[in-house]
């Protein structure tokens, strides 16, 4: 079991995300859309839209930076243990709030009211509780770790996720992980297999070209 977990289900996981999304595209080009709800109701969209989005980039970039880099690479430029810590909580903390927060509030204006309720189909509810497991487990976590202490996922999460992307994964890192962080992991891996059939697809098509476009001009003097 094992085996499967820590060794196959995070290719299956990202073949599903990968492959899926494709096909989704290529196929079911007309079912790519986040189905926006704002003509049923606003509520705290304003609000909670951008605290989770912004939760969300701050998160992702954390976890990147902190599984990809391996630890005695941030200790040779002069960044021991307690440092790198002090960091990891220090952005981790307002990311986590953020994101929590605004998922919380999304999650209220979507089952808040009988209009917005029926709407939401069977797989955005399976989508939200996978959502919530993955943000509930990871903030668990690192408040957990933060209290306790006697944990470093470097040493132990990051060279396994390491490992599966050089197509050669090591399960013994996985063997003295805490729960919490296993359950959050596992979470994260039901979401990529949801992802090409939910409305998270909608975050491939964020217009970035705007951000170099010239200004358009509808009337010169």
């Amino acid at each position: 079991m094992k085996q499967f977990v820590w060794g196959a289900l995070p290719y299956i996981a990202f073949t599903f995300l990968i492959v899926g999304t494709i096909v989704r595209y290529t196929v079911f080009e007309r079912n790519w859309t986040t189905k926006s709800s704002q003509f049923l109701t606003k509520g705290n969209l304003p609000l909670a839209g951008p605290m989770f989005h912004l939760g969300l980039v701050m998160a992702l970039g954390g976890h990147i930076i902190g599984v990809l880099i391996p630890k005695a690479a941030t200790e040779a430029v002069g960044i021991n243990e307690h440092l790198y810590h002090m960091i990891a909580l220090g952005g981790g903390t307002p990311a986590g709030i953020l994101f929590f927060l605004g998922f919380i509030l999304l999650l209220g204006r979507r089952f808040g009211t009988d209009r917005m309720a029926v709407n939401t189909s069977s797989m955005d509810r399976f989508l939200y509780f996978f959502l919530f497991l993955a943000i509930f487990t990871g903030c668990a976590a690192t408040g957990l770790n933060a209290l306790e202490g006697g944990f470093d996922y470097r040493e132990t999460i990051a060279p396994w996720f390491r490992s599966v992307l050089m197509l050669s994964p090591d399960i013994s890192y996985m063997e003295n992980v805490p729960l919490m962080f296993r359950l959050h992991m596992l979470a994260w891996m039901s979401v990529a297999i949801l992802f090409p059939f939910s409305r998270l697809v909608h975050c491939l098509s964020a217009p970035f070209e705007y951000l170099w476009r010239s200004p358009i001009i509808y009337r010169k003097k």
